[in-house]
């Protein structure tokens, strides 16, 4: 049977720049946090973002955790 192990964690803040002239799509500017512990919280994730984003001068469009997940055989 398969089991899996988190082995890293990543924090993606994701700012809205404003729209495209061109396009008319919207445009977006990313800040990462590599080395979360991965066994942070999403309210302690989401409470960290939203700190740092006030000393931005963007607005915070969205708040992203990427983990990194190893898959193996279990014994």
């Amino acid at each position: 049977m398969a089991a899996t192990d988190v082995i890293g964690s990543r924090l993606r803040l994701v700012y809205y720049v404003g729209d495209n002239p061109e396009t008319g799509n919207p445009m977006f500017e990313y800040k990462n946090f590599n080395q979360v512990k991965t066994d942070a919280t999403s309210e302690q994730l989401f409470n960290v973002a939203t700190a740092v984003a006030e000393l931005q001068d963007l607005p915070l469009f969205t708040i992203e955790r990427h983990d990194t997940t190893e898959i193996y055989e279990e014994d």
